[in-house]
């Protein structure tokens, strides 16, 4: 194999990492916002969109390169086609976080609504789940891969049951008209910022199962 196209190989490995780094860490920043209603944080989520677009189209344009000029082969392919894929999810979930940011700005504009904590425990199975998928991904780890494939139900009970609470409590709200719309307008929105991380969970199964196709050439997906 020719060093040009090792050395290619791992800048385009060291660009996917640092775009997953800047990807959760836009994750972090939202749900931070969020539980800790810092407006200023939010817009900042929003703000730094941009630079983890660049990054993807970065990714697209070299792996796009490579397989015009080097036609590799078996696992050299799937590597690079694995890892526009796993691009993609990364920048599908940065635009969750600017979602959450974006909702995160009104309810901090609001009076706060009470804790409730299977969002606290989503945002925590989320995170490792993204930070399993990130390591899988840099170690080449499919066993880690699988472990996040499992921890999906757990996201989408704690998604539930976020649903279950804010229905009670919309259910049981003031009769007041403008004080009832308010209380109905906070509590779609945390539910919206619930869905946007559950499907972030989706998102880091994603990228699992694209560590399981590069490493080994299964698709999970289709079995």
């Amino acid at each position: 194999m020719q060093r040009h196209f090792i050395k290619e190989l791992e800048r385009l490995k060291l660009t996917v990492l640092k775009m997953a780094a800047l990807a959760r860490r836009a994750l972090q920043n939202a749900t931070h916002a969020y539980l800790n209603r810092d407006e200023a944080l939010a817009r900042q989520v929003v703000d730094g969109d941009r630079e983890i677009n660049d990054l993807e189209m970065e990714i697209d344009e070299l792996s796009l390169t490579m397989l015009a000029l080097e036609q590799p082969m078996a696992k050299d392919l799937r590597f690079i086609l694995g890892c526009t894929k796993i691009s993609n999810e990364l920048e599908r979930i940065a635009d969750q976080g600017v979602n959450i940011a974006e909702r995160t700005v009104f309810l901090c504009q609001n009076p706060p609504l009470d804790p409730i904590p299977a969002m606290e425990r989503l945002i925590e199975v989320v995170d490792e789940m993204l930070e399993k998928a990130i390591t899988a991904f840099a170690e080449q780890n499919t066993e880690k891969a699988f472990d996040i494939s499992k921890m999906d139900d757990l996201a989408d009970q704690y998604t539930l049951e976020v649903l279950q609470s804010l229905i009670a409590y919309m259910a049981k709200s003031t009769p007041l008209t403008e004080k009832r719309l308010l209380n109905t307008r906070r509590s779609i929105l945390t539910i919206i910022i619930s869905r946007c991380l559950e499907r972030t969970g989706d998102m880091a199964t994603n990228i699992a199962e694209q560590v399981e196709f590069i490493v080994k050439g299964n698709k999970i997906k289709y079995q």
